[in-house]
């Protein structure tokens, strides 16, 4: 068994033009004064990090590097999940989403879809210079709108919006592949990989590829009302990268699981600040150990009610005190009368 590694923070809902949360130096020597020892870097923030040259140049990456060893810190993974979103966007998303991208492309679906790949094969250069093994991204979505069968699906329909899904990653897949880094794609609602079902039809049109993994976020899955628990059972040995945040799903007369359109603060299904919430992470934690899990356990700090620095300050010994150091023994070998095989034989009466 393997001990996780952390606890890490997840920067993007961090970053901003104020200082401490301006420059990587500064967020850096934030983030370890609270007990961090490794941070999650969104790829798309320029104040943070330059991406094209993290792909460019291995002596940017030791640097960035160098900078987080200053405070302790490590780089857990890279993000791209706003670049990730832009690989396949519905028409009817695309004002939305066009604030995702560079000014000079919006308007321009095509140009904007090919800059993002582009950006995803940068990340994966950028992550071997760095060390990394795993990275964090959204698939993006061709079929979210069809979500609920109503107006009946056209046969096909679902299976070919997989399919075009696993056109445009493959090529994606393969770059990663090349450097020996695994494609974490957060399962979360409004992208085509957001449940387990989803991520099978998606293994199946990229032929399960082995770099196509999965980043766990069980708050996720309790906003959709699914078994975060058995959903490791199942999936654990594509489990690559973990966000630790918690959720509550408290439904009424009202509205459920849909949140009829309501703000974050009325929705039945809220996400919350570490240990506000309803999530059993003492037994998610013992989970991931039993399975080996390989990676770190990374704060994702999103709540419609706790400020976002009291988040972190609790997200640190929160994560800490859930990591389990693995044991190196049976808990009952002080009992232990040795064996051979003839010891053993002559217990089942074979001698």
């Amino acid at each position: 068994m393997k001990t996780l590694k952390g606890p890490g923070i997840f920067l993007a809902q961090y970053a901003s033009d104020e200082s401490p949360f301006d420059t990587l130096p500064s967020i850096a020597r934030w983030a370890s004064s609270l007990g961090f020892v490794g941070v999650q870097i969104p790829s798309n923030d320029t104040r943070l990090f330059d991406l094209e040259q993290a792909a460019q140049s291995k002596t940017y990456c030791d640097d960035i590097a160098g900078t987080l060893a200053e405070h302790g810190l490590v780089v857990t993974e890279l993000s791209t999940h706003l670049q990730g979103q832009l690989v396949a966007s519905h028409p009817a998303y695309d004002r939305l989403f066009d604030g995702f991208a560079p000014p000079a492309l919006r308007g321009n679906a095509r140009e904007r879809q090919a800059w993002a790949v582009q950006q995803l094969k940068l990340a994966a250069k950028a992550s071997s210079h760095l060390g990394l093994t795993a990275h964090a991204t959204f698939s993006g979505a061709l079929a979210w709108h069809l979500f609920y069968p109503w107006p009946q699906r056209p046969a096909g329909l679902v299976e070919e919006a997989f399919a075009e899904l696993g056109r445009r990653w493959k090529p994606i897949l393969d770059a990663f592949d090349e450097v020996g880094v695994d494609v974490c794609y957060e399962l979360h609602p409004g992208e085509d990989l957001h449940d387990g079902a989803t991520f099978e039809r998606f293994l199946d049109a990229v032929d399960h590829h082995p770099r196509a993994n999965i980043l766990f976020d069980p708050s996720h899955m309790v906003l959709q009302q699914m078994d975060y628990l058995q959903f490791i059972d199942n999936y654990h040995e594509r489990i690559r990268a973990f966000h630790v945040k918690d959720a509550e799903f408290r439904p009424n007369g009202r509205s459920g699981v849909y949140g009829g359109y309501q703000g974050w603060i009325d929705r039945p299904g809220r996400f919350r600040s570490l240990g506000d919430g309803q999530i059993d992470f003492g037994a998610i934690f013992s989970k991931l150990a039993q399975y080996d899990y390989p990676g770190w356990a990374v704060l994702e700090w999103e709540c419609c009610i706790k400020d976002s620095q009291q988040g972190a300050m609790e997200g640190a010994p929160f994560i800490r005190k859930h990591i389990i150091k693995v044991t190196e023994r049976a808990f009952d070998d002080f009992a232990s009368s040795g064996s051979d095989r003839a010891f053993n034989r002559t217990i089942l009466g074979l001698e």
